[in-house]
């Protein structure tokens, strides 16, 4: 199977910390105002809406904050979002999918179709790109939850269907319908995860140069940038040599 991508650790290390914090806070509180919108403001009885509270604390959004996104989904003024997705190829070919939430569907289509044309890469039809993937449910740990062997056991034994162990943390996948009960099992055998969300896992990465990655972090970037832009997942992988020069 794939690993798991170097990217989000290179992305992580990079400047403008305050203003992707301020921009994630913003996606997260759309995501949680949506979900809280198409179901049931409460969480317990949500899963959508829990999983969006959870990547929420995950990135240590104040309580009040979430709140104020739940209470703003049961307003009659709240917006109506759709959720749509994107595919398409950057530099060398790598394949992204976009998601987006947007109350403007004209707009959105018209600035992701523009950041593609403008990074040297081209959009493609609904599923050109997203055969590729695989739709899956992603559970995570810190290293400190446990040895990648007692993380594999305790995983398999609550219906895991893989695990992946780098200097990052461990990376625990499932079926999209069995995420919620695989992270409950997993929850009591080892103690809460970091993260719990859906995914598009790429089936195969591929390895760029640094050329190559420098035009691709600059297409994802700008990508990330768009306030309707929820999630942007690509195949491609950054090799040693070349994170080091980044």
């Amino acid at each position: 199977m794939a690993g798991h991508s170097k990217w989000a650790n290179i992305q992580h290390r990079k400047g403008k910390q305050d203003a992707i914090r301020s921009k994630m806070f913003s996606k997260l509180a759309k995501e949680i105002t949506v979900a809280a919108k198409m179901g049931d403001p409460d969480p317990d009885k949500n899963p959508r809406l829990r999983l969006a509270v959870k990547a929420a604390k995950a990135q240590s959004m104040p309580k009040d904050v979430i709140d104020r996104a739940i209470k703003k989904s049961q307003m009659g003024d709240a917006a109506d979002y759709s959720e749509i997705r994107y595919e398409g190829y950057g530099a060398g070919g790598i394949a992204i999918i976009v998601e987006a939430l947007t109350d403007n569907l004209n707009r959105t289509a018209s600035n992701v179709r523009s950041y593609f044309s403008k990074a040297g890469g081209n959009m493609g039809q609904t599923g050109s790109v997203s055969h590729g993937f695989d739709r899956l449910g992603e559970i995570s740990y810190p290293l400190s939850a446990g040895s990648a062997d007692d993380v594999m056991m305790a995983a398999i034994e609550a219906g895991a269907d893989d695990v992946e162990t780098d200097d990052d943390g461990h990376w625990i996948y499932c079926k999209i319908e069995e995420l919620s009960a695989v992270s409950e099992a997993l929850e009591a055998a080892i103690g809460e995860s970091t993260e719990s969300k859906l995914v598009w896992r790429p089936q195969v990465r591929t390895e760029v140069d640094l050329d190559t990655a420098i035009k691709l972090m600059k297409l994802i970037d700008v990508l990330e940038e768009d306030d309707d832009v929820q999630t942007v997942t690509h195949n491609f992988d950054v090799p040693d040599e070349v994170a080091a020069q980044l």
